[in-house]
């Protein structure tokens, strides 16, 4: 099992990236797909998340509206469109593959199986 990020960058405050998760080993029935992120000296926090099996998404309030995650199922992969992005987006994103996504909407990342390496995002102010 293995989930792969690319596509983070440099960027400048108000443009935007697509991240990419590539998900091996297992498929959208098994585990719902989340997108976190963690800032330097901060806590790791979800961003997004997907659920193949319910047809649902979730957004954190820091991202709504500005952040899309979808997936396309026939090559196994998640992305996360971020649009007008802040300085504050700053951070090293993660994808993980959720047991259920109320561990992700609780944030009860022991609910996280298997995560990704990260890619790093840095939004230029």
């Amino acid at each position: 099992v293995q989930l792969v990020e690319s596509g983070g960058g440099l960027v400048q405050a108000g443009g935007s990236l697509r991240l990419s998760c590539e998900v091996q080993g297992f498929t959208f029935d098994d585990y719902d797909i989340g997108w976190f992120r963690q800032a330097p000296g901060k806590e790791r926090e979800g961003v997004a998340c997907i659920s193949k099996r319910d047809g649902i998404t979730y957004y954190s309030d820091s991202v709504k509206g500005r952040f899309t995650i979808s997936s396309e199922d026939v090559k196994n992969m998640v992305y996360l469109q971020m649009n007008n992005l802040k300085p504050e987006d700053t951070a090293v994103y993660y994808c993980g593959a959720v047991i259920k996504m109320e561990f992700f909407i609780v944030e009860n990342y022991s609910g996280v199986d298997y995560w990704g390496k990260g890619t790093l995002v840095t939004v230029s102010g």
